[in-house]
């Protein structure tokens, strides 16, 4: 008996706290199945689009495949396959909770109440709504959408506020709700929309891609804050923390300034004050 209860008490104690941490969790879903799931929006220029060969790419892509190599360390298995798997606005969260995806790479907000449903990394970047017009349009502004159809893409932030935007303020424009930004995109180009919601810096991104970049401009309001951050199962410290390590890295040796000019230097993009303070305070020590 007592040789038995040795065994056992060897066995336990033979555990060693980093063992523990790989019996569960993304980390062990992805030793065991050799696969790591990035999930990724087609349409949200410069952070998570289809390249020329049809293949994403973008800021957020950039951020998401780091990860994926640090987790391949983490775990000792150079051989890790990378998949890349669609999402859209209204099933991203879903994917990442059921387990399709194990970390989305996008442009999604981290916002409290979508903290109930999954975690969030160290932010990525942070822009602000806005309104992508025809040029030569009078909108400048949520108040100037009076009488006018407005679209937006379901299911997110920008539509929220947009909404409350424009109750707080009494203006009466018909939203008219889209599955993505390529179909917001058509629908401004023919007229059946006089603007659409997003993300100024996504707008930027649609507006410069379109077939005519110079039949469309930003409008200069911003009316909304927006915190991006990559998308992971809740309660899942072990693999939240190899993908804030990565971030952290990447910020604090100044490296994420080489993924920002690949991905915003053709626009003459220059990061904001405040999206360098965000790098500097999220270069967390190791």
């Amino acid at each position: 008996m007592r040789g038995f209860i040795a065994a056992i008490l060897f066995a336990i104690y033979a555990i060693t706290p980093a063992a523990a941490q790989e019996t569960g969790g993304t980390l062990a879903r992805i030793a065991n199945s050799g696969t790591i799931n990035l999930g990724y929006r087609h349409s949200s220029p410069p952070f998570s689009f289809l390249g020329n060969d049809q293949q994403p790419v973008g800021y957020s892509i950039d951020l998401c495949l780091r990860v994926a190599e640090a987790v391949k360390t983490r775990l000792g298995r150079p051989d890790l396959n990378v998949k890349f798997v669609a999402v859209e606005a209204d099933d991203r969260l879903q994917k990442v909770v059921d387990g399709s995806i194990d970390i989305e790479c996008g442009i999604t907000t981290n916002t409290l109440s979508r903290q109930e449903q999954v975690d969030f990394t160290n932010t990525t970047f942070i822009t602000g709504a806005s309104l992508l017009v025809p040029a030569g349009s009078t909108v400048q502004s949520v108040a100037d959408l009076a009488g006018k159809k407005v679209s937006v893409v379901g299911d997110t932030t920008t539509e929220k506020a947009l909404r409350d935007r424009l109750a707080t303020e009494s203006v009466d424009a018909r939203v008219i709700t889209v599955s993505d930004h390529d179909k917001a995109m058509r629908m401004l180009a023919k007229g059946e929309v006089d603007a659409h919601a997003g993300d100024q810096i996504v707008l930027i991104g649609l507006a410069r891609t379109a077939a005519d970049p110079n039949k469309f401009v930003v409008a200069p309001e911003l009316f909304t804050y927006e915190p991006y951050a990559l998308v992971v199962r809740r309660n899942d410290a072990d693999f939240r923390l190899v993908a804030d390590r990565t971030l952290a890295q990447l910020y604090r040796s100044g490296e994420i300034m080489q993924v920002f000019e690949k991905w915003f230097a053709a626009w003459g993009g220059r990061p904001s004050r405040l999206l360098l303070a965000m790098y500097a305070l999220n270069g967390l020590p190791e």
